[in-house]
């Protein structure tokens, strides 16, 4: 699974930063444990500390006064616990970390002789092959108006805007596959034509990018948010794959925004 190793990556981060905190936690801690019991409805506070009796350990009430020793024991329990857990996932995802690659299915294939290569059925498409077939399903994109600027990208394919070319020559770039105004059915509004259309590498999810380039346009702007709404309707969510981006006649989008966005939600 593709970005699998990075997510495990973030969790051992996130589980050594947990440690860290019990850890500077339990460094002063008093001695024993603490036991809860009713009688008659009150709640009594115990603080049982092993000693060398024949009981094993010894038993103090916890007077209301000293109340805090209670709370620092009832603390240091579940530091306790969570630093048992902590301990013992960060072992394993160690150890996951190092032996887990994203594409050691996908290499296996990858590694073998062309010829072997025509001899086998993958357990799964090869990326490469995957994104050659999406890219070669034909499709007819909307129609340009006479009399409209003409801009084209690096690819040289023409566009609207010169936003939309610096978004295609970014792709262009950094080597990112993508389809400019593919069309796309949305029920209850009729067909799209998302600005570009990417099959994601990680998920093998189709996602779409719609740039709304004119936002103080009042009408644009009403328009541009159903659509969005009506993505969302069809169950494409913005963050997931839906990437939406924004301009307006004074703010204007840069490569910097457009290689976050490419970096958060398509690599």
């Amino acid at each position: 699974m593709e970005g699998l190793k990075e997510l495990i990556l973030k969790e051992e981060k996130r589980l050594k930063r947990i440690k860290e905190i019990v850890d500077s936690r339990l460094a002063d801690v008093p001695e024993g444990t603490l036991r809860v019991t009713t009688s008659k409805k009150n709640i009594q506070y115990i603080q049982c500390v092993e000693n060398g009796t024949e009981q094993g350990y010894k038993l103090s009430y916890i007077k209301k006064k000293d109340m805090p020793l209670a709370y620092r024991l009832a603390q240091k329990s579940y530091d306790q616990k969570i630093k048992r857990l902590v301990d013992r996932r960060v072992k394993q995802l160690d150890k996951l970390v190092k032996e887990y690659e994203d594409n050691e299915v996908e290499e296996i294939y990858d590694k073998l002789h062309h010829i072997r290569k025509t001899m086998i059925n993958p357990v799964e498409i090869p990326w490469e092959k995957r994104l050659a077939e999406w890219k070669s399903v034909p499709y007819v994109g909307k129609e340009f108006k006479p009399g409209m600027t003409e801009i084209y990208t690096k690819k040289g394919e023409r566009v609207r805007s010169k936003s939309e070319k610096i978004m295609a020559d970014t792709f262009y770039d950094l080597g990112i596959e993508y389809k400019y105004e593919c069309p796309l059915k949305l029920k209850g509004y009729g067909v799209v034509y998302p600005d570009f259309t990417f099959l994601r590498k990680r998920d093998f999810k189709e996602v779409y990018w719609e740039h709304d380039g004119k936002m103080d346009d009042a009408d644009y702007a009403e328009k541009a948010i159903r659509k969005i709404n009506t993505y969302i309707a069809n169950g494409i969510f913005p963050g997931d794959n839906l990437i939406v981006s924004f301009e307006s006649s004074g703010v204007v989008i840069n490569d910097k925004i457009i290689k976050q966005l490419i970096s958060k939600y398509l690599l």
